[in-house]
């Protein structure tokens, strides 16, 4: 929905990751960035929220990234490189997962090329174990694998609503996790890093399974639309440097609800950050 042909004129550009690899409970997150492409033409270009157009933006979808399956080293090296390549190209990525496992080989090329990248996390769940069932690669991990790279001050976690207890026990050590919580706590970080550049990382099933049922390892007791939209919007004051959206499982959710979900969300993440 309204990209152009032409990649060298776009600021933006959106890229898919087909990637399910790791996943704990549901599989089907590898097909999320082509249903989110299909069902992104039922809903209007213009942010009524926003007063803006997606017309006025130059964004290009360059499609999935072809990765070896079955390979997880091999793919993250490959996620890793078309980072890179988007980076020293002077685009803004925006990728859809997926599996979260992505967002970490996504983050480590923004942190080569800026200093004092902070990460801001939206999610279900906390991400903080050092491995899941022995395997270190998963998306139960991914933020876990971030910390140790920028360190956890620079880690602002949103909406989080399980995990262990030894997740949360670190989190009070190590990272800035808002429990439960998305305004006005959002609002107060979005005040401190000012000038900084920023990473949105937003897990699906920060949603509550009522408007997001098509996702891997859904949670009960999460936030409703309004509030990620709000939370789009707000964002819109940093200076975002690059955003993920993942997790959303089409095969879990027939009426496509969580897919036209996330449509929006990534039309109003364009519009407001860029």
């Amino acid at each position: 929905m309204g990209a152009t042909e032409d990649y060298a004129e776009a600021d933006v550009v959106l890229v898919g990751i087909p990637m399910d690899f790791t996943v704990s409970f549901r599989p089907g997150s590898r097909m999320g960035p082509q249903q989110i492409r299909l069902v992104s033409y039922g809903i209007e270009e213009y942010s009524v929220y926003q007063d803006k157009d997606l017309i006025d933006k130059k964004y290009f979808d360059g499609g999935d990234i072809a990765l070896p399956f079955g390979n997880v080293t091999g793919s993250l090296e490959r996620i890793e490189e078309v980072t890179a390549e988007l980076l020293r190209d002077g685009k803004r990525p925006l990728f859809i997962g997926g599996e979260h496992l992505v967002t970490y080989p996504i983050i480590k090329p923004f942190a080569k090329q800026y200093d004092n990248l902070a990460v801001i996390h939206f999610d279900a769940h906390a991400d903080l174990r050092t491995d899941y069932m022995g395997e270190s690669n998963s998306h139960a991990t991914v933020i876990r694998k971030v910390v140790d790279l920028i360190g956890g001050d620079n880690v602002y976690q949103f909406g989080i609503r399980s995990g262990t207890r030894d997740e949360f026990a670190f989190a009070r050590e190590h990272t800035n996790m808002y429990v439960d919580e998305i305004f006005p706590a959002l609002q107060q970080v979005v005040e401190k890093l000012q000038g900084r550049p920023v990473y949105v990382t937003l897990d699906v099933d920060v949603l509550d399974p009522a408007y997001a049922p098509g996702t891997g390892t859904p949670e009960p007791g999460g936030c409703t639309p309004r509030e990620i939209f709000e939370a789009m919007r707000v964002l819109g004051a940093l200076n975002v440097v690059g955003f993920d959206l993942v997790e959303v499982a089409p095969s879990a959710d027939l009426s496509d609800r969580t897919a036209l979900l996330a449509a929006k969300v990534i039309r109003e993440a364009i519009l407001s950050f860029w």
